[in-house]
């Protein structure tokens, strides 16, 4: 991986323009079809398969009035009077009449209906006016709504008060504030400070604000095609602006610090997107696969919300390593810090990996804070691990009462219509009217209607935790009726949780003595039944994403210790942000400093939003802080070292991206809304603790205390893991090749001290462009060093690079140069004509949509003529088969077949046949003569054609002889050595 985005670096700093304008285009695409499509966000808070679910789907297919979305207008009356008075009865009489006809209302019942279930209040002041609309709160429109308003506000000129409640009327959109603009102004504070550059600083900035844009126009395209939260691009804009800025830090740290030890910008550029870009794409990868990991959960508005963060957050890491690069390339050499400012001089310092008394151009450079942090720590180890698991616990004690529930109308800002519904209705009602409960009775099995339902209702106003129980309405056809029943207590309360699974419970009870099965529903038994399937799957979610990083972490750190003492870290800093939120948001504790509305129950998604997104975060700082301490312990062995220099070398970028991601999140909960400033509180909390006290205080702690112990990895699973590159170890070994490649501008191809396994000792060889090579020795070794040149297997060790790329690093660039043709193969159909098969080979070989020479073939088939001619062998053409061809023209036409891949070298092996021992100069002429001039053509034989000759087929002719040691003689041996002074 370090290897593939080195060479994305690099292109993106040569083609910096072409870079920046492909992101443009992408902004500009994604922005305009969201803007033409009008996507908007909708709330729709719903679980198939969920029983309450299920019932509203039935309702709307036998009972269509009574599926749609609910609203309440509340009437209240002018001081002194009573809505029942003639003059406020026949008013509000004449609204709910109006009402009735508005396009998009099925139903309205007035406080006056004998279908109204205690719509006027005890003392007489205010009055329910209910309101059905015939489809889901998702197709009401803005229409319906205004003028449903303008029609019940006609109230107002008699001196009523009317306000609105009901989920149509209940506003869960967010929107940017001032506020947040102050957080990304604290983040370029802290750039600033970080980089001491304007320039350096607004570079994070100005590529997470684009890949910010990005994510948000692609949400808005989305939305017109599906249903999408509202929550969903403000929780994108957030985690998609913190990880952005975080993400070019990370990159562009590393970048000014390179640039400050003299390296060559496009260089750096390069080697900074292949070793901190590594970093990010695996942190960015752990985000993405937890994010998406929600899609598990099977809840859909949730599964909306993941993947819309989930794709800002590919966007950052997208721009990460693309288009910072090539803002990179714009700047070139500006980015570097000034020489001799103490940035420039803390770079040099750090070159020399250890900070501790370090002098650059004379001045002494002091230890920076984290160097003197770790140094504590690492003093009292044990005293620093008891105090921080002691802290977090305490901080996670609150946690254990946590209690989850969809919003309602009471998290609302006060002085709100939907807030000041929902408090009068609790205050004049009582809190369950906020949140009725719908019992649906199938009274199809029955013929005795109307006593059925009087009774059930009955058994229903008996269940304890009933306030009333509306009567029974049936639909037209009989087959379906409903119940109001409202709970004394108010929706979001455990109470009413306890009620619905009361009523669930009694369903046997009824439909054996009456006959008649009924289901529970309602938007309250929706919000329940959300609440708890969240509920039941945080435990496996939460051990999903601790087990996924336990094996992310040791494949990239090579050890057990260090990914279960993230995975334990992460597990406190989740336990601290949820006992902090349930503090605040559910305790009361500095709510109103907050600027907290209302208390009660946590927002049901919240606690798996965050663990989804912390662990990506979690594992962000540890990789960046124990990829250090790994690559010190790999170098020196140190264990105590590597802790104190690879904390020195990460704390100052996590610190500043930590400080960064805090301000972002904790911007959003002054001005905040409902969901949103939960989540960003808990973010910004669960951010803090990860970075401060688990990674830069805990982490070192650990490994000192662990020493060499923590590195253990047991040799079987050390097998069984992949080795993921993030410290761009094998990146510095391709690096080394190509400046070696670098070395022998004018040969095809150049060997020293080759191994390759099974083909005997270390040889070396250079091969000039344009000439022939033939190589001579036992069979199998002759085709594994040709399968090496070819790029197809990887060498043992030694030094080889094939048409200017380095090898094993570049072997797929080779592969696609190169082809491997065997002689002794019989692969070829004998039914096929000559010219099927090359015009074949030349369409697959030939771009897309460019069409095949027409001559190509006669072309191919003359340089074969040719050399059959000068062998004393008779001309073919384009239709002869295969199988007819005498076996020197199935040779050379498998040579043909191989120049028609249109490769600039071919390695061709004459196998163990006829022409292998010995190879006879005229055929060895013969093959060497079909590839184009300014090809290379290698070719093994068992014995060299001609011993003297110094070309063949007038190419340059260089001769590779493989020789059995002397050491491994024994019959079979295929341990090859080559002549003393090497071979030419």
């Amino acid at each position: 991986m370090a290897t593939l985005l080195y060479r994305i670096g690099r292109f993106a700093f040569r083609k910096a323009w072409y870079v920046v304008a492909a992101w443009v285009l992408v902004l500009a695409a994604l922005l305009g079809g969201g803007l033409a499509l009008g996507g908007q966000t909708q709330e729709s808070f719903t679980i198939p398969g969920t029983e309450s679910q299920q019932t509203i789907d039935k309702l709307t297919n036998l009972f269509p009035s009574a599926a749609g979305a609910a609203a309440t207008i509340v009437v209240q009356a002018p001081d002194g009077q009573n809505v029942n008075d003639d003059p406020a009865k026949s008013q509000i009489s004449a609204v709910a009449d109006d009402l009735g006809k508005i396009d998009g209302v099925a139903a309205v019942v007035s406080p006056y209906s004998q279908y109204a279930t205690n719509a006027i209040s005890k003392d007489g002041t205010t009055a329910l006016v209910k309101v059905q609309f015939d489809g889901p709160a998702t197709s009401v429109t803005d229409a319906t709504l205004e003028q449903l308003q303008a029609s019940a506000d006609s109230l107002k000129a008699d001196g009523m008060a009317v306000s609105y409640g009901g989920e149509v009327f209940t506003s869960q959109t967010f929107g940017l504030t001032i506020t947040e603009g102050v957080g990304v102004l604290f983040a370029g504070v802290v750039l600033f400070i970080t980089f001491g550059s304007l320039l350096a600083a607004g570079l994070p900035l100005l590529t997470a604000l684009i890949g910010v844009g990005v994510s948000f126009a692609g949400i808005t395209t989305v939305a017109a095609f599906t249903t999408v939260s509202s929550t969903a691009p403000m929780l994108a804009i957030m985690i998609g602006l913190a990880v952005g800025i975080d993400y070019a830090l990370f990159i562009l740290s590393r970048h000014r610090s390179q640039l400050a030890q003299g390296m060559d910008a496009e260089e750096s550029a390069a080697q900074s997107v292949a070793t901190a870009g590594a970093a990010v794409v695996f942190a960015g990868l752990t985000v993405i696969i937890a994010l998406l990991g929600l899609l598990v959960v099977g809840i859909p508005f949730l599964s909306v919300m993941g993947v819309a963060a989930a794709f800002a957050v590919f966007a950052a890491v997208s721009i990460a390593i693309t288009l910072l690069p090539a803002i990179m390339g714009i700047a070139k050499g500006r980015l570097a810090p000034k020489p001799g400012s103490r940035a420039a001089r803390r770079a040099i310092a750090a070159a020399s990996h250890d900070d501790a008394d370090a002098v650059v151009e004379g001045k002494p450079v002091k230890p920076s804070l984290g160097g003197r942090w770790v140094r504590i720590v690492m003093k009292a180890p044990i005293v620093f691990i008891v105090l921080v698991i002691g802290l977090l616990g305490a901080a996670s004690i609150p946690a254990f009462g946590l209690d989850l529930n969809l919003p309602t109308a009471a998290s609302q800002a006060p002085g709100t219509s939907a807030r000041i519904a929902y408090d009068t209705i609790a205050d004049k009602f009582g809190p369950g009217y906020n949140g009725t409960i719908v019992v649906v009775a199938d009274i199809t099995q029955t013929t005795d209607i109307q006593n059925v339902l009087t009774g059930i209702r009955s058994d229903l106003e008996a269940v304890d935790g009933v306030a009333t129980v509306g009567p029974g309405l049936p639909d037209t056809t009989l087959d379906t009726a409903i119940f109001q029943v409202v709970p004394t207590t108010a929706p979001d309360a455990p109470e009413t949780k306890a009620l619905v699974e009361r009523l669930r419970e009694m369903k046997g009870e009824v439909q054996a003595q009456y006959g008649t099965p009924f289901t529970v529903s309602g938007q309250t038994a929706v919000a329940i039944d959300v609440s708890n399937q969240l509920s039941n799957a945080l435990i496996p979610f939460g051990v999903l994403v601790i087990g996924l990083s336990i094996l992310l972490l040791a494949m990239v750190f090579r050890s057990i210790a260090v990914p279960v003492k993230a995975a334990l870290g992460f597990a406190l800093s989740v336990g601290a942000s949820f006992g902090v939120t349930v503090a605040v948001f559910q305790n009361g504790v500095f709510a109103e400093q907050l600027g907290v509305h209302s208390v009660g129950p946590i927002i049901s998604f919240l606690p798996i939003l965050l663990m989804a997104i912390l662990f990506g975060l979690a594992m962000d700082y540890e990789v960046f802080l124990v990829s250090g301490m790994r690559e010190e312990y790999v170098k020196t062995g140190d264990a105590r070292r590597s802790v104190r220099v690879g904390f020195q070398h990460g704390a100052r970028v996590v610190t500043a991206a930590a400080l960064i991601m805090f301000f972002v999140f904790f911007a959003f909960v002054p001005e905040g809304e409902g969901a949103i400033k939960a989540i960003a509180l808990a973010l910004a909390v669960g951010v803090f603790v990860d970075a401060f006290l688990v990674r830069m205080t805990l982490v070192p702690a650990i490994m000192t205390l662990l020493g060499r112990h923590a590195w253990y990895l047991p040799k079987w699973l050390a097998r069984i893991l992949p080795n993921v590159d993030v410290e761009g170890e094998s990146l510095r070994g391709h690096i080394e090749e190509r400046e070696w490649a670098a070395l022998h501008p004018g040969d095809a191809v150049t060997a020293e001290d080759l191994v390759v396994e099974g083909a005997g000792e270390p040889v070396s060889f250079s091969v000039a462009a344009g000439s022939t090579a033939v190589i001579t020795g036992d069979t199998a070794a002759r085709r594994l060093v040709g399968a090496a040149i070819a790029g197809r297997i990887e060498l043992s060790s030694g030094h080889l690079q094939v048409l200017g790329h380095s090898l094993p690093s570049e072997s797929g660039r080779v592969a696609k140069r190169v082809t491997l043709v065997d002689l002794d193969s019989r692969r070829l159909d004998g039914t096929t004509a000559v010219g099927e098969a090359l015009l074949e080979r030349l369409r697959l070989s030939a771009p897309p949509f460019r069409r095949v020479p027409r001559d190509a073939v006669d072309t191919l088939v003359a340089r074969v003529n040719a050399a059959l001619t000068g062998a004393g062998e008779p001309a073919i053409d384009i239709h002869r088969t295969i199988g007819e061809l005498s076996p020197l023209a199935q040779a050379l036409l498998a040579v043909a077949l191989g120049v028609a891949d249109g490769s600039s070298m071919l390695v061709i092996d004459a196998g163990e046949g006829d022409f292998a021992r010995p190879a006879t100069p005229e055929f060895a002429a013969a093959v060497v003569s079909i590839p184009d001039a300014g090809s290379t053509v290698v070719l093994g034989v068992e014995a060299e054609p001609a011993s003297h000759a110094a070309t063949l087929g007038g190419r340059p002719l260089t001769r590779i002889a493989l020789h059995r040691s002397d050491s491994a003689g024994a019959p079979g041996s295929t341990e090859l050595s080559v002549p003393k002074g090497g071979l030419r």
